[in-house]
């Protein structure tokens, strides 16, 4: 009997030979069985190692279907350019009207000699005293006051991302996260050989009693969420919803990984003010300020500090002194509190744009959000969708890239509504708007 290593060796030839055609189904499991003279349970290995390599993606109730369009690294759609489409909606760093003139001031102190040799010294976990409290000052909302110990420093967010969950999860270990997450997330977890997984999540969030069934399923070691403007779906979890995944977590003895990366869009308490003695705050300035020149920060329980600081130490993930010291200014002397006025009136200009051109689509989107999750038309799937978009030239993040479990991808697509200038954002939606109500879905299958 053929091992189904070399099946899906088979089957990925005649993806790449073209015999397989982009969007054509492949037949079910039980048939394809039935035909080669495998048991079922080979069958499914088959089909899962081909999802595995990116070449198929499995729809629950619609079968398993040849990619349309190649899947990017688990992280890469969201953090660089993954396509040369004349206009990119899977980037997504807003930028402020005058942001450069606004940043420019800060700069010149720090070229002086003097300070230029200080600013370009390494920068330990728990950074300087002065940043210290600046990004506890900057983080505080009404009903939570991080202390300065309890604030560590990353070359982004991504890293403090990657350092807390580190410090929480072992190698083989578990962490449960919202089925739809950041994919930086999944290709962290896989980095560091822990296990993401899917939750429930249903209009209002993560389902509380879902972490309580999958840990009696078998022990979770964390749960990374993001309850403010959650991304790809921008949904945000009200108070109640907070306050009792709090107690939920808290009677587990689950630690929390809070992301808070796009919370500055709006106001209200972290899931932390519920559970400030699990919760690991992870946030920066990328989104704040700008990608080019930031750093991460983790906020965590007083107990914890060192656990995390030493992860941020053996991960190589310390941040730069030089931009240490400058958003260190930049938050002190108020530039990052005007850039975030300008970039709050920014993104609900640009959803203006987006009710305008999709309207009638189902699309779900806040106000307050640079994103918007579009759950496509039928026949429509996210894979071919994103090719006719590529086609037109116009690039979006396909739904799959947010899905952890591989075999119940969403027949939907993230657009990223932050990088690109407005009048080449409406005519992109535009385009996409054509695009989903012409016959090339049907062509495509």
């Amino acid at each position: 009997m053929d091992d189904y290593r070399s099946l899906a060796d088979r089957l990925a030839d005649d993806i790449a030979a073209g015999r397989l055609r982009p969007g054509q189904r492949l037949p079910p499991q039980r048939v394809f069985a039935r035909r080669r003279g495998i048991a079922g349970s080979t069958a499914g290995r088959v089909y899962g190692e081909l999802v595995r390599r990116g070449l198929v993606v499995g729809e629950v109730g619609r079968g398993t279907f040849v990619r349309a369009a190649p899947v990017a690294g688990a992280g890469r759609a969201l953090v660089e350019p993954a396509t040369t489409a004349p206009v990119n909606l899977e980037l997504n760093y807003p930028s402020a009207p005058g942001q450069s003139e606004l940043l420019a001031p800060a700069l010149a102190p720090l070229l002086r000699p003097d300070v230029l040799t200080q600013a370009l010294l390494p920068a330990p976990a728990d950074g300087t005293a002065p940043a210290r409290e600046a990004v506890a000052a900057l983080l505080a909302t009404r009903g939570w006051q991080p202390g300065p110990g309890q604030v560590l420093f990353t070359g982004n967010a991504r890293q403090a991302v990657a350092a807390t969950l580190a410090s929480l999860v072992r190698p083989g270990g578990r962490v449960g996260v919202e089925p739809l997450t950041y994919p930086v997330v999944k290709e962290v977890a896989a980095r560091l050989g822990i296990t993401p997984v899917p939750l429930t999540a249903d209009e209002d969030g993560l389902v509380p009693e879902s972490l309580a069934a999958a840990h009696r399923s078998a022990p979770l070691s964390a749960l990374y969420v993001q309850p403010t403007l959650h991304n790809p779906t921008s949904v945000t979890m009200n108070e109640e919803r907070r306050g009792r995944l709090a107690r939920v977590a808290t009677g587990l003895g689950v630690p929390i990984v809070e992301d808070r990366v796009w919370s500055f869009l709006a106001d209200g308490d972290p899931l932390a003010a519920h559970a400030p003695g699990i919760t690991h705050v992870v946030d920066g300035l990328s989104k704040r300020v700008a990608p080019g020149l930031t750093v991460g920060f983790a906020v965590v329980p007083p107990p914890r500090v060192e656990a995390v600081a030493a992860a941020v130490r053996s991960g190589g993930w310390s941040a730069g002194r030089f931009a240490l010291e400058v958003n260190t200014r930049w938050i002190g002397d108020g530039t990052v509190a005007r850039l975030v006025a300008g970039k709050r009136a920014e993104a609900e200009r640009r959803q203006h744009i987006l009710a305008q051109e999709l309207r009638g689509f189902a699309v779900r989107s806040d106000p307050r959000a640079y994103y918007a999750w579009w759950q496509l038309p039928a026949p429509w799937r996210a894979d071919t969708f994103t090719a006719a978009a590529a086609a037109r030239g116009v690039a979006v993040t396909p739904g799959p890239a947010f899905a952890v479990d591989p075999n119940r991808t969403p027949d939907a697509v993230r657009l990223g509504l932050a990088s690109a200038p407005e009048p080449d954002l409406r005519r992109a939606l535009r385009t996409l708007a054509e695009v989903a109500t012409s016959g090339d879905a049907r062509s495509a299958r």
